[in-house]
């Protein structure tokens, strides 16, 4: 993993732990130990313990009493904030996208949703699929800026854990919600993907809100009321 001395070893580590709680690998509540990530990574202790300083900085791992680092467990209220800006950045993306995608691209965001459409019955498949709809019109935007502040965006979604997926008519709504989008990109039609893409993150956030209603994080009924799922 290293390339040049410790500072690139320290980010080989940090960028190893930030997949892994993006694929869920690590999940909400769950302990990390510093030996444990660096028998993993095949590496010493001293780059774990800087990425997991920076990790704590950026809020995704917290001290908890008794447990050492643990993987940070998001409120309902943390969740509507991050909806809240995901919709204001993803629509900018369709936005940018409508305006530089090229039509390999274009190509590329039609075949991935068409196999999102052929696997209804495996979650993860489509959990994956939709990842790389999404990072193909981040990409076709062409804005390194809102790179950055989506990067950030996917780390805190990554400890959300269960996709929306999982909510039973969500998949066949996403995949109108993706062709719908799409269609505007390649119409050159800005303001028409802007508004689609925004309205797809509020259909994910509905959902999300219904995991969460079910479930209080660590799969045990919750008992208090959730904002209205129209809210964003």
């Amino acid at each position: 993993m290293e390339r040049n001395g410790g500072d690139s070893l320290a980010q080989g580590v940090y960028d190893a732990i930030r997949e892994a709680l993006r694929n869920g690998e690590y999940k909400a509540g769950d302990r990390l130990r510093e030996e444990e990530v660096a028998k993993r990574l095949n590496v010493s202790r001293t780059p774990v313990r800087e990425a997991f300083r920076r990790l704590q900085t950026r809020r995704l791992i917290e001290s908890s009493a008794g447990r050492g680092l643990i993987v940070r467990s998001l409120e309902v209220g943390d969740v509507m904030e991050l909806y809240a800006m995901r919709e204001i950045i993803e629509g900018a993306a369709a936005r940018l996208a409508a305006e530089h995608a090229s039509e390999t691209e274009i190509e590329n965001m039609r075949d991935l949703n068409e196999a999102l459409q052929e696997c209804y019955d495996d979650t993860p498949e489509m959990a994956r699929l939709n990842r790389h709809i999404h990072e193909t019109i981040y990409r076709a935007a062409r804005n390194r800026y809102l790179n950055f502040a989506l990067e950030e965006l996917q780390d805190a979604i990554g400890l959300l854990g269960s996709t929306t997926f999982s909510v039973r008519e969500r998949p066949e709504q996403a995949a109108l919600e993706h062709a719908a989008i799409i269609d505007a990109i390649a119409a050159r039609k800005a303001d028409e993907a802007e508004k689609l893409a925004r309205a797809h993150i509020r259909g994910a956030l509905r959902a999300r809100l219904r995991i969460l209603q079910r479930t209080g994080g660590d799969g045990a009924p919750r008992p208090a009321s959730l904002p209205s799922a129209g809210s964003r």
